[in-house]
């Protein structure tokens, strides 16, 4: 398999082919990055999903897998961008504030609430954006709509308000694990998100949003152009000269699927936590990738 090859100074829009896009395979020693690329810490930054790529949906990171990224940002810049607001990605990857140390950049609610260097940079919010009377339209057509719904279990929080973005659960997110898997496996089988999201297209034509799945039980909603890739707009500034982003809901429909394709980033699909690791053994550590 090639190279992952350098970020060009500057790319055609449009021209996000699947050329740039990465999937690994046993014994993909090929893909390793120069050392000398790799060293250059300031100029590569490797860009995390959170859920399904470094922990299990909604569960804390393990601990090899926190170690290995510490020792990976000896090389690199290291980020995560979540569509999970700041606490949730807090609380799973370190205890209190740790993230902000951990990581060199933590784009929280897909980059709309930034974190450089443990700094808060911008927050913004979609109300703001929206306007109250749009808001309360799709507030209100979503109730309406999940009040309709018949599964196993209802929970509650079924609408999360978040400040880039509305999260929206037919189950309601605080059901146990055991039920959010139980919904997953009907959802495959049934299309309720899938389901719901054609809905809100219809009904919000033209209104300027935006949707996309994330996780096992919910979807989010948001402004034109507030998905992941918002964050790459402040990372222009800083001029790396390749951003490798790793992320699972990589799919058309996925929340990862604008930011993967994006010509801006080398893209690398995963499947779990471990696979993220190999990934990033194969890319930075050459001469161990095959000895773990």
């Amino acid at each position: 398999m090639p190279k992952a090859p350098p970020r060009p100074s500057s790319i055609p829009s449009g021209s996000g082919g699947p050329s740039h896009r990465l999937s690994w395979a046993p014994g993909a020693a090929t893909m390793a990055v120069t050392a000398e690329g790799a060293r250059r810490k300031e100029r590569v930054l490797c860009l995390f999903d959170v859920d399904g790529t470094l922990t299990p949906a909604r569960q804390k990171i393990d601990p090899e897998v926190a170690a290995f990224l510490q020792k990976l940002r000896s090389r690199v810049q290291i980020g995560v961008v979540g569509g999970s607001d700041y606490s949730k990605i807090a609380e799973q990857l370190g205890e209190g504030d740790e993230v902000i140390e951990k990581f060199d950049y933590v784009f929280a609610e897909n980059g709309t609430v930034q974190y450089k260097h443990g700094r808060l940079l911008s927050k913004q919010t979609i109300q703001n954006h929206l306007g109250e009377e749009l808001l309360q339209d799709l507030i209100n057509f979503c109730l309406r709509y999940m009040a309709l719904l018949r599964l196993p279990k209802k929970r509650g929080t079924f609408i999360e308000f978040r400040n880039g973005m509305l999260n929206i659960s037919p189950i309601g997110r605080s059901c146990t694990l055991e039920e959010r898997i139980e919904f997953s496996e009907l959802d495959k089988k049934e299309k309720i998100r899938e389901k719901f999201v054609e809905a809100l297209k219809t009904e919000f034509a033209g209104k300027g949003l935006r949707f996309s799945r994330g996780g096992m039980i919910s979807f989010d909603v948001f402004p034109e152009g507030w998905d992941k890739r918002y964050c790459l707009d402040s990372l222009d500034q800083d001029c790396f000269d390749t951003i490798h982003f790793f992320g699972n809901e990589t799919s058309p429909g996925g929340n990862d699927f604008e930011i993967y394709t994006d010509p801006r980033t080398v893209g690398h699909s995963v499947v779990s936590p471990q696979d993220t690791v190999q990934r990033c053994r194969e890319l930075f550590f050459p001469e161990t990738a095959h000895k773990a």
